[in-house]
This record gives structure tokens, sequence and C-alpha cells, in this order.
């Protein structure tokens, strides 16, 4: 129960199952049943949660999803203030990633209240490790913006990242995005697209972005995460000139003066930005010659 000494609370973030609720961790019962407050992305979806681990919540139960974050978030932390444990859970994985959770961290943060957390299931994580992609070094990147032009400009951005990259997205709009990863990335660059992970219908499709997104054509259905293999190190490898004219162009579409663009490209690539420039002026000069 609460602590009526006047002592903060403790905020608790607790992971949930992505697909299979045996992979539960252990200690969600406990904290579901001990909690003083339960605030859930969906209560409905923590109620069959809760039949399904054969336990009930004794605390007060509140819904804190993406369109109530902003306004429940003071209610949560006067709680905390006034000694409550609350427990925070979302449909699946860990709270406040790409999920509600990270406003009442950093609330919680501010007012020195102590923070913990349930380790649990992560769909980052399983994806990446089942991805057959280096995962040595990687970044999360979310879901990307709805709008073509916008997730084009989000994509450029990653052109020459390196590390393998994570995304997650709606089914319905797989098949644009992994396009769009192709046309940016190239349609050469592995990628592997994980569906319904931890599901009975779990299936990782491994394979080129060109061949992935002509797979997709079809329609893919469950929940998507996408990761993609990091641009190769190309001072290692070297890049044939139109390999760096399409860097330096990427570069320029996403915003960058072609100056900026042709010292990044060249930087990146470990060349002179002579060589670059060359290489850019000739693509110019080739496209404005005369059909034959």
């Amino acid at each position: 129960m609460a602590d009526v000494t006047g002592t903060t609370g403790t905020l608790v973030l607790a992971g949930t199952p992505i697909g299979d609720v045996a992979d539960a961790p252990p200690r969600l019962a406990a904290e579901l049943e001990r909690a003083d407050v339960v605030a859930a992305e969906d209560t409905r979806r923590l109620r069959r949660l809760t039949q399904a681990l054969g336990i009930h919540t004794s605390g007060r139960v509140v819904s804190y999803f993406e369109g109530n974050e902003s306004a429940r978030t003071p209610e949560l932390v006067e709680a905390l203030t006034g000694g409550a444990r609350v427990l925070l859970v979302t449909d699946a994985g860990m709270p406040s990633v790409s999920d509600p959770g990270y406003r009442l961290v950093a609330a919680a943060v501010e007012k020195d209240i102590r923070v913990t957390a349930v380790p649990g299931p992560s769909a980052v994580l399983t994806a990446l490790a089942l991805s057959g992609l280096p995962v040595d070094r990687f970044c999360f990147e979310g879901f990307l913006p709805r709008k073509a032009g916008e997730r084009l400009s989000k994509l450029r951005e990653n052109a020459d990242e390196r590390r393998t990259m994570v995304f997650f997205e709606a089914p319905h709009r797989l098949d644009d995005t992994l396009a769009a990863m192709a046309e940016v990335f190239g349609a050469e660059r592995r990628a592997a697209v994980c569906r319904e992970l931890t599901k009975t219908y779990e299936e990782v499709k491994r394979g080129p972005l060109g061949e992935l997104a002509v797979w997709a054509e079809e329609g893919v259905r469950g929940e998507i995460t996408v990761v993609v293999e990091g641009a190769t190190d190309s001072g290692d490898e070297g890049l044939d000139a139109e390999e760096l004219v399409r860097r330096v162009r990427v570069r320029e579409e996403a915003g960058e003066r072609r100056k900026e663009a042709i010292a990044a490209v060249a930087a990146a690539a470990g060349l002179p930005k002579r060589e670059v420039f060359d290489a850019v002026v000739a693509a110019k000069n080739a496209e404005k010659a005369p059909k034959a």
C-alpha cells in the first residue's frame, strides 16, 4: 500500500509479453498484485493479461495512452509524491520504447522519485537477434513518418548510418517503406522483416531490400519490425563514381548544400573532396549531353 510516512513512492516500468504470454517475467505478476496504481496503455488488454497470469490487481487501474499521457502524468506524479507504488505497463514490450512512458519517467526523475524496471520482452532486441545482421552496434529509429515525402527525408538522414538500424512499421505501409528504403539505401542492402514475433505465425523474411519490397506488395499482416544492415565501410571497400554521386544527391535532397554534401561523402569514403566533386560534375555533364 501507499507509504503514509510522507516519503516518495516508486515508479516501476514493467515489460509485458510481445506475443506469447508465457514470456511474462516472473516479477510481473508480483508487481501487478503489489502496485497501488497500475497505469495501463489499454485496460482491457491488462485485464486479459492478468486473467492469463491467474492474478488480480488490488490497486487502482487507470488508462495511460498517447491521447491522455500529458493530462494524466501530473496525476500519477502526485500519487508518487504521496508515497504510492505506480506500475506502468503498455500493450506489449517495455514502456517508453515507442510507447507511452517517457513523459512520466522524465517527470518522476525531475521530482527525484525512484524509477525502476521489471525487464521483459522487447521486439527491438528480439528482431535484431533473429535478423542475421550485425548486432555489435545498432540504433533504434521507431516508426517512420506516414507521409511519403517526410519518410524519404528521414531515411536520407540515415543514408550513411553504419550501425544496423531497427524500425517499427504498420503492415499496410510496409511495401511503401521497403520501396523507399531500397531507393535510399540501395536495392541490394540486406534487411529482415520480422512479423508476429513469439506468436503462432511468427515469420522472419530475410533478403535484399529490393526483393523484400516486391514480396511485401502482396500484403503482410501482423506486428512488424524491420531490421536493416548499416552502410558498409566505404573507406575499406572503395566506391565507384555512380555510388559517390548517388550519396551526394541523397544528402542534397535531405537539404544539404552541394559543397557540404560532397565534403561529407568524401570524408565518409576516405577520399579527396576533389575526386567526389569530379564525379558529380561528370554525372551532371552526362545528363546534359544530347541523346544519341
